[in-house]
């Protein structure tokens, strides 16, 4: 695969992760972008990073830059994504791609007319696992795909002051972790939801503390989802069809599901790929997709998830301040 040249925005905790999923996939990072001159030193020297950038213009402006890889707060998804295209780089932006829909369709759309990449840092796309599932439920052996649940619940520290709980810096369980469970429906479903009913709960500085979802799309295939933030559960899918369901534990970055069909009560398990690899996938999967001038066949996912999660949202009457 040819090596590109990536410019990191944010030098946080998942920026420390690319870095060495992109050390290993790509063999180098090109630049990295911080307002602290000290985070982001400290960052270039770690992973042997050749440009420190502390002014935004002269990271943009660089013509060596192909990929922007987006690891800020969610708030400030949109605003690097649209610079970046307008600036004529692919875009790589950490989940959830932008806190609305109308964000994401503006920035498809400049890509679209620049002939640019988005792709959004959904781990679970591009987990092997995941198109081995898909295959064995499209051959048919389990019958019709009849329903998906799913689980995730984070027990994060009580801190009114982190990002988690900030609503200024788009927090929550919704837009945090409930983005993995919808992505996770959607890849299993033949179609889109078009009826979604929800009822939430709120921390006290105003963001989404739990939520349970229910969405259902024109082939009646039903999703039951279930989010707590501040109450540990399972992070579990489970798809189930006529003749059997597939179990897939911690399925943001899974390697392994069991199959069960209930006709003969026999299990099976599927074990494929590597979870510590996860951001690896992702690596390849974009730096394929340019290097060999493909579309990206995720993005379709990340949009309906997105509007999807902005349905949510507007049913429980509920906005940023930034919006």
């Amino acid at each position: 695969m040819d090596k590109c040249n990536w410019g990191i925005v944010g030098s946080g905790w998942i920026a420390h992760e690319m870095g060495e999923a992109l050390t290993k996939v790509n063999g180098e990072i090109y630049g990295v972008y911080d307002i602290s001159a000290d985070m982001a030193k400290k960052f270039a020297e770690e992973y042997a990073i050749q440009q420190v950038f502390t002014s935004e213009k002269e990271f943009l402006e660089d013509k060596q830059i192909e990929i922007v890889y987006v690891a800020t707060p969610h708030n400030l998804h949109y605003e690097w994504m649209k610079k970046a295209l307008l600036a004529g780089k692919h875009v790589f932006v950490e989940k959830v791609i932008t806190v609305n829909n109308q964000q994401l369709e503006e920035c498809i759309a400049i890509a679209e007319q620049q002939n640019l990449v988005i792709m959004e840092g959904m781990t679970l796309y591009h987990m092997p696992l995941f198109s081995a599932v898909k295959e064995r439920l499209q051959s048919g052996e389990l019958g019709k795909v009849k329903m998906v649940q799913v689980n995730f619940g984070s027990c994060k520290e009580y801190d009114v002051t982190h990002r988690f709980f900030s609503k200024e810096l788009a927090g929550g369980a919704l837009l945090d972790i409930g983005v993995y469970a919808v992505s996770f429906a959607r890849f299993f479903l033949a179609e889109t939801p078009n009826v979604v009913l929800s009822t939430v709960n709120y921390f006290e500085t105003g963001v989404d503390e739990e939520a349970g979802i229910l969405m259902k799309n024109a082939l009646g295939q039903l999703v039951v989802i279930a989010l707590t933030m501040r109450a540990k559960q399972a992070k579990r899918g489970t798809i189930i069809a006529e003749k059997g369901y597939i179990e897939i534990e911690n399925y943001p970055r899974a390697d392994q599901a069991k199959i069960v069909f209930t006709e003969d009560n026999r299990v099976e398990e599927i074990v494929l790929g590597h979870s510590g690899a996860a951001l690896e996938y992702e690596v390849a999967a974009i730096q394929k997709y340019i290097t060999e001038n493909k579309s990206n066949d995720t993005l379709a996912w990340s949009l309906d998830v997105n509007r999807l999660l902005t349905e949510i949202r507007n049913l429980w009457g509920f906005k940023y301040p930034f919006e």
